[in-house]
């Protein structure tokens, strides 16, 4: 018998990521340095202010590559970044599974990942009620910022090189995006 997309992710190498999307699986390997220094830097620059509140309101969860179960073991998505407000996560779970929907996303985009990230990632996202994406480009330099409408996702903002982050959720602050660029 031929094991079920999650059995297959749950034996995959430390190597590799895995993600069930649409009931099929996804793999890729561990992040290159550009990614990993832009995964870094967001998480410095949002952590502290929204997870610890340093310098900003407190009250989240901002965690790198939650396993996160729209539906336990079936629709499972390891977003680079997501973010819990407290209020609708007050503790975080007790195994690897994260089964509250994250109010915010963010993909670091790379050549590999980009075609999956838009257009498997972001609508799954969308269908499940994250109410925040953002999409980080390292090579390019750029910021793309969106928030949930009733008809789709609605871009709030394209940032590029060194412009001012203060976007939502997380406008309480401003940061360089030149931050994220190794």
């Amino acid at each position: 018998m031929t094991p079920n997309p999650y059995e297959r992710l749950l034996a995959l190498p430390e190597n590799l990521v895995g993600e069930v999307l649409d009931g099929e699986l996804y793999t890729q390997p561990r992040p290159a340095g550009r990614h990993a220094a832009a995964e870094s830097g967001l998480q410095s620059k949002i952590g502290g202010p929204f997870r610890y509140g340093d310098g900003g309101p407190g009250g989240w969860w901002i965690l790198v590559e939650p396993e996160v179960h729209f539906v336990r073991d079936t629709e499972v998505a390891v977003p680079d970044l997501a973010g819990w407000r407290r209020e609708r996560m007050p503790a975080l779970p007790e195994d690897h599974r994260f089964e509250v929907v994250p109010d915010w996303v963010c993909e670091i985009l790379s050549p590999s990942t980009e075609q999956k990230d838009r257009t498997r990632k972001l609508p799954l996202y969308a269908r499940y009620g994250v109410s925040h994406a953002w999409l980080v480009d390292p090579l390019v330099h750029t910021l793309e910022a969106f928030a949930l409408r009733e008809e789709g996702w609605l871009l709030i903002a394209t940032l590029k090189d060194d412009d001012p982050v203060k976007v939502p959720p997380f406008d309480a602050i401003t940061f360089s995006l030149a931050d994220l660029w190794a």
